[in-house]
C-alpha cells in the first residue's frame, strides 16, 4: 500500500506544479485545490492510456509516470512568468471554513465508505452498506479484472464484449490494487480523496460565484445536505391513525420515536429517497450518489475544477487572470479527457458552456460594460475551447461511449424523448404535478430559486442561463434505459442553482434585520432545510448487509490465488459473485438482468446456455468451450437458481475446491 501512496503522491504533487506554473495568479487555495484534481487527472488517464499499448501492468505504470514528468515539464515551458498570488486573510477565512465544512463532511464520508464497502467482521464476513449493495459489485469487478489487461479490455461479467461504461475512476484504484493494496483500501482511499476535492471544490467555486463572504458554507451545505420535503411524509399526523392523511400506509407506529425508527431499520424509507410509494427521488447526493456511484464521483471531482476554469476564463473580469489563454487551454484538454471518467458530467458541462456563450454573445462582458469584450472575439473564445474538447473527446465517444449506445438491443434503446424523467415514468403518466414533484424533492431552495430570478442580478442570470440547457435535456430526453440516471445531469445544474440560492438567502437575511424573531426563523428554516438529509445521512451510518459469508470470501480468494489470472469461470448471474468480486476474475455471465440492460447488454440467449449447462453438463460441454471456460463455480445461488446436476459434473470434472459455501471445478480442456 505504501508504493500505491508514493505513487499517488507523486502525481498530487506534479498537478499542484503544473497549475502553479500555468496559473500563478489564482488565489493560493484555489491553486492547491486544482493542482490536486489535475494530478488526480493524470493518474486516472496516464497509466491506462499506457494500457493500450503495455497492457495495465507496472510497466504501463512506470511508462505514466514518464510522461507525468514530460507533461509537468511541458507546463514549466508554458509557466505564466508573473508573481504569484499571495496569501491573504480571504485565504484564511476560506482555510477555516473548509475546516468547518469540508473536514467533517469528508470524515463523514470516510467513515461511510469503509462501512459501505467490503467492511470485513471479526468472522471474515464481508459487508456492504444499503446504497451500495447494487452496483458496488459491477466496480468492484471492474478494479479487480483490470490488472494485467490489455486496453480496450472486456467486461469481466460479459466477455466478448467491450467495457464500453466509463473506466477511469475504477481503473485508478486498480491502480493502488496492482501496487499492493487490499480491495478494499483500494476502493476506498481514492474515494475519500475525492469526495474530499469535491467538498473543498465547490466552496472554492462558491467563493468565486456568490457574493458573500458566509455564502461559501451555505452553498456547499444546500448541495451537499440536499434533502427536501420528505421528512414532511415520515412524520405526519405523528400520534393518529397512521392509514389517513399525506401517508397512505401504516409506517411503523406513531410516535416520533417509531417513525425514527422505521426510517433507520426499513428498507429504503428515509425522506431522500422513497421512490416507489411517496415518488421521493431527490436523493442526498452524499448518501446515494457520491458513495455508491463511484463513476458519478469522479465525473464531479473533475467536473467542478472545470466550471471553476469556465468561470474564469470565460467570463468577463476587467483585470483578467487568464493572461495568454492558459486556463482555457486547461478547461478545454480537461473538459476534453470527461467522457471516460463520466459520461454525463462530459455533457453537462457542454450544455453549460452553450449556455454561458449564448448568454455572453448576448450582453456583453457583465463585469465591464464601459469597454465591453467584442462578441467576435467571445465567440473565438468558446469555439478554441469547443473545438479542443471536442477534437479530445470525440475519440472516446466513438469508441466507447457510442458502442454502448449501439450494443442496446431493447425496443426502448438508450434515446428518447420523455418529459420530466422519473415523475414520468417509461413515459405513461406523470405521478405528481409538476412543481409540486419538484418542491416536494427539493423544498425551499426550489422556491427560493424561482423568486431570485425576478431580481434583476446580471451574475445569477448568467448562471442560470448555464443552467437552463441542462434542465431543458434532463426534463426533455431519456438519455439511456435507466430515467433516473437523468438526476445525473440535474444534480450538476443544481450545483450552479446553489450559488444563486444562496446569496437569495443572504440578501432576505439583511432584509430582516431589526425583525424581532430573525434568529428563530433561522433556525427553524435550517431544520427545513437539512432535517431530511441528517435523517438519510443517520440511516446510511447504521445502515448493513452481509455481502459475502467468510466460506464465499474463501472461495472468492482461491479463485484469486490459486488459478491464472486469465481463467474464465461458469458461474450463475448473481451480482454478489465471489469469483468476480473477490476473485477478479472473468465469468461468462454475471448480474441482474436490469443490470446488464442499462450497460447494452442482452444476456437472454447467453442466460439460456447457462442454465442449460447447469442442468444437463455432460450434453452441453460444447458450452465450455465456446467460451473458453477453465472452471465452474457451484454455490448456493447456482443450486437455488438452476437444477444444478451434482453428479455429472462430479464425474466430468475435477473439484478443486470445497467449503461450506461453494465448490470450484476444473476444466481440463477449458
Amino acid at each position: 500500500m505504501l508504493i500505491a501512496i508514493a505513487y499517488t503522491l507523486m502525481y498530487l504533487l506534479s498537478g499542484v506544479m503544473a497549475v502553479c506554473f500555468l496559473l500563478p495568479r489564482h488565489k493560493p487555495l484555489n491553486r492547491i485545490w486544482l493542482g490536486l484534481s489535475f494530478g488526480l487527472l493524470e493518474e486516472m488517464w496516464l497509466p491506462a492510456l499506457c494500457a493500450f499499448f503495455l497492457k495495465f501492468s507496472v510497466e504501463a505504470h512506470i511508462a505514466a509516470a514518464g510522461l507525468l514528468i514530460l507533461i509537468t515539464f511541458i507546463c514549466w515551458l508554458c509557466r505564466d512568468r508573473r508573481e504569484a498570488a499571495r496569501w491573504d486573510e480571504q485565504e484564511n477565512r476560506l482555510t477555516r471554513q473548509l475546516l468547518m465544512v469540508a473536514l467533517p463532511l469528508t470524515m463523514l464520508s470516510a467513515c461511510l465508505q469503509y462501512t459501505h464497502v467490503m467492511r470485513i467482521d471479526m468472522n471474515g464476513n464481508w459487508h456492504v452498506g444499503q446504497s451500495t449493495y447494487g452496483d458496488l459489485p459491477m466496480h468492484l469487478s471492474f478494479i479487480a479484472n483490470l490488472s494485467g489487461k490489455q486496453f480496450p479490455a472486456d467486461y469481466p461479467f460479459y466477455p466478448g464484449t467491450r467495457l464500453s461504461y466509463p473506466f477511469l475512476t475504477d481503473s485508478l484504484s486498480s491502480t493502488w490494487y496492482l501496487m499492493g493494496s487490499s480491495l478494499q483500501a483500494a476502493t476506498v482511499v481514492p474515494a475519500v480523496l475525492m469526495m474530499a476535492l469535491c467538498y473543498g471544490g465547490v466552496m472554492i467555486l462558491a467563493r468565486e460565484m456568490t457574493a458573500g463572504k458566509k455564502t461559501v458554507v451555505l452553498a456547499a451545505l444546500l448541495f451537499f445536505l440536499n434533502g427536501g420535503l420528505g421528512f414532511l411524509y415520515n412524520f405526519d399526523l405523528v400520534g393518529e391513525n397512521m392509514t389517513e392523511g399525506l401517508v397512505t400506509q401504516p409506517v411503523g407506529g406513531s410516535g416520533i420515536g417509531e417513525r425514527i425508527r422505521y426510517i433507520l431499520e426499513e428498507y429504503y424509507k428515509a425522506p431522500t429517497n422513497r421512490p416507489e410509494d411517496m415518488n421521493l427521488r431527490w436523493s442526498n447526493v452524499i448518501c446515494d450518489l457520491m458513495v455508491p456511484q463511484r463513476t458519478l464521483l469522479g465525473g464531479w471531482c473533475m467536473v467542478i475544477p472545470c466550471f471553476y476554469l469556465m468561470d474564469a476564463a470565460l467570463r468577463g473580469r476587467k483585470v483578467p487572470e487568464d493572461r495568454g489563454g492558459r486556463a482555457l487551454g486547461l478547461l478545454a484538454v480537461w473538459g476534453g479527457l470527461l467522457p471516460l471518467i463520466h459520461t454525463h458530467s462530459f455533457l453537462a458541462l457542454g450544455l453549460m458552456s452553450v449556455g454561458a456563450m449564448g448568454y455572453d454573445l448576448i450582453h456583453g462582458d457583465p463585469k465591464d460594460i464601459e469597454n465591453p469584450r467584442p462578441r467576435g472575439k467571445i465567440l473565438l473564445r468558446y469555439l478554441i475551447y469547443g473545438g479542443i474538447a471536442a477534437a479530445i473527446a470525440l475519440p472516446q465517444l466513438i469508441c466507447f461511449t457510442f458502442s454502448q449506445v449501439q450494443n442496446d438491443a431493447s425496443a426502448d434503446g438508450f434515446l428518447r424523448f420523455q418529459f420530466n424523467w422519473a415523475n414520468n415514468p417509461s413515459g405513461q403518466g406523470m405521478r405528481d404535478m409538476y412543481l409540486w414533484f419538484y418542491i416536494k424533492n427539493i423544498g425551499l431552495p426550489f422556491i427560493a430559486l424561482i423568486l431570485a430570478l425576478f431580481e434583476k442580478n446580471p451574475k445569477h442570470r448568467r448562471i442560470f442561463a448555464m443552467m437552463l440547457p441542462v434542465i431543458l435535456a434532463a426534463e426533455l430526453i431519456r438519455f439511456q434505459p435507466n430515467e433516473y440516471d437523468n438526476n445525473k445531469l440535474l444534480y450538476l445544474a443544481w450545483l450552479m442553482g446553489c450559488m444563486i440560492v444562496a446569496d437569495w438567502f443572504a440578501m432576505i437575511w439583511r432584509k430582516l434585520k431589526g425583525v424581532r424573531g430573525r434568529s428563530a426563523l433561522a433556525v427553524l428554516t435550517s431544520v427545513v432545510l437539512f432535517l431530511s438529509a441528517g435523517l438519510t445521512i443517520w440511516r446510511k451510518c447504521v445502515s448493513d448487509y452481509t455481502a459475502f459469508s467468510h466460506y464465499e470470501v474463501e472461495a472468492g480468494e482461491f479463485a484469486r490465488n490459486e488459478t491464472p489470472a486469465e481463467a474464465v469461470y461458469l458461474t450463475g448471474t448473481q451480482h454478489m459473485n465471489a469469483v468476480m468480486v473477490i476473485g477478479g476474475k472473468t465469468v461468462v455471465l454475471s448480474g441482474p438482468g436490469l443490470w446488464l440492460h442499462w450497460h447494452g447488454i442482452d444476456a437472454t440467449e447467453r442466460e439460456r446456455e447457462v442454465r442449460s449447462f447447469f442442468a444437463d453438463p455432460e450434453n452441453h460441454a460444447d458450452i465450455l468451450q465456446k467460451y473458453g471456460v477453465s472452471y465452474i463455480y457451484v454455490s448456493s445461488y447456482e443450486r437455488n437458481s438452476y437444477p444444478v446436476d451434482e453428479e455429472a459434473l462430479r464425474r466430468n470434472y475435477q473439484v478443486v475446491f470445497d467449503n461450506a459455501a461453494a465448490t470450484i471445478y476444473y476444466v481440463p480442456e477449458g
